[in-house]
């Protein structure tokens, strides 16, 4: 399966993240322990998404995941 790249969006109505691919395209809520690879520094890094006291990227300092490029 080809990987999909998109943006990280929060839904609120689930009060999960999920993937943003396009318009409506969207990849259905993400959970604890998914793997997926992020853009950051300028290149594509391996991480995974956890929840602790907020959502965070294992190994990936960010404020706010809301727009981050990840591909999956």
């Amino acid at each position: 399966m080809a990987q999909k790249t998109g943006a990280l969006i929060f839904d609120e109505q689930t009060d999960r993240y999920d993937i943003r691919f396009d318009l409506a395209d969207y990849y259905g809520g993400l959970h604890c322990g998914e793997c997926m690879e992020v853009f950051a520094g300028g290149k594509w890094k391996p991480t995974r998404i956890e929840y602790g006291e907020n959502w965070y990227l294992v190994g990936i300092r960010a404020e706010d995941l809301n727009g981050l490029r990840v591909r999956i």
